[in-house]
């Protein structure tokens, strides 16, 4: 069986397309856009890690991240962390995070980030992490966490890619 250029061309492109499709995962809730949720994988005995994601405002109107639930963690909080005059300092925003109209929010690494207290089993590399994330006036989304290498930084690494999600 012979195949046309173009159908070879296309299985070509699917080959190299699939890895982003598999790699980009993203949740839309009204005009906001939660972009490629991830935490690092931990080592046994591990009780604490860290959440990640960016935060799209595409509406005309200021929003808050007011909190984030993860299954099989006792404890979640909104952090930020920042340096001031050589010393780091971590504390957690008891009013969430303000998600300003027209702008992008990153929570990553040695900023703004979820912190997870209590975990009960450790955060397997490759696997997914279930959790809902809520707002102050979009309301609520399910979300996952896809749970990267340790050390890994993968906001970036990967384009984002958006699914529809109402709750």
């Amino acid at each position: 069986m012979r195949f046309s250029a173009f159908a070879r061309f296309a299985a070509f492109l699917s080959l190299i397309l699939l890895p982003v499709t598999v790699m980009a995962h993203g949740f839309k809730l009204g005009t906001l856009e939660i972009g490629h949720p991830w935490t690092r994988a931990t080592p046994n005995g591990a009780d604490v890690a860290g959440g990640f994601l960016k935060i799209t405002n595409n509406g005309n109107e200021d929003d808050r991240l007011v909190s984030v639930t993860v299954d099989g963690i006792a404890r979640v909080e909104i952090h930020e962390m920042k340096t001031e005059n050589g010393v780091m300092s971590m504390r957690p925003l008891k009013d969430g995070l303000p998600i300003p109209a027209g702008a992008t929010v990153e929570l990553k690494p040695g900023s703004f980030h979820v912190m997870m207290f209590g975990l009960s089993q450790r955060f397997v590399e490759g696997t997914m992490v279930k959790g809902k994330i809520s707002f102050e006036k979009a309301g609520s989304a399910d979300i996952e966490f896809k749970v990267e290498a340790v050390g890994a930084n993968p906001a970036e690494q990967h384009q984002h890619g958006t699914t529809t999600t109402t709750n």
